[in-house]
């Protein structure tokens, strides 16, 4: 398995994210050797669902989006749920992060609905991708490949649609962070 020293991760999300689609890739990217950081739409603390039951555990990000730096990161992953990436879409700071890795070339793994965000960071267009299948239409109209498949890899660009996916979308997240930059990833920013 690849390891991942020295490396930053950053994981966007906010209230309404899936919770074991946050503690699972984030224990498996500590467990890599990678330090990880939870930014949020604030640095207020928020709830973590289990599907649509608000029950699961609060969450304190280290800091908020429009105080963060895509530079300092080596990639970014995006966790789904239904309202997390509906409310980090619709905060201009938070799709200019999503963009900013793009833009640099650096990896981005995205999980379930997380891929609503790279939609409105317009980021998708020309990239095979996979999601929850609500999200199909969407991402096709964003001009991407929708398929349905465990995971998805696309010159950086890491997908998954849904909480049964986490072991492989872990394992190729990692792989990718780990490979670093990516030239395809900025052909779509």
């Amino acid at each position: 398995m690849a390891t991942l020293t020295d490396h930053t991760i950053a994981i966007l999300a906010t209230e309404g994210v899936e919770r074991v689609e946050l503690e699972e890739p984030r224990k498996a990217l500590q467990e890599a050797g990678a330090t990880v950081e939870l930014v949020g739409l604030s640095t207020d603390a928020f709830r973590t669902f289990d599907h649509l039951d608000a029950s699961g555990r609060e969450e304190t990000p280290d800091v908020a989006v429009a105080d963060a730096d895509a530079a300092k990161y080596d990639g970014l992953l995006l966790p789904g749920g239904v309202a997390n990436p509906d409310q980090l879409r619709g905060d201009e700071a938070a799709v200019a992060f999503a963009k900013a890795f793009f833009q640099a070339g650096k990896p981005v793994a995205a999980i379930c609905h997380g891929p609503w965000l790279l939609v409105e960071a317009d980021v998708v267009k020309g990239r095979k991708v996979t999601s929850f299948p609500t999200l199909q239409t969407d991402l096709r109209n964003a001009g991407a490949t929708w398929v349905d498949e465990e995971v998805v890899v696309d010159q950086g660009l890491v997908t998954s649609r849904n909480p049964d996916d986490i072991p492989a979308f872990n394992a190729k997240a990692i792989e990718e962070f780990a490979e670093g930059r990516h030239k395809g990833q900025t052909r779509s920013a």
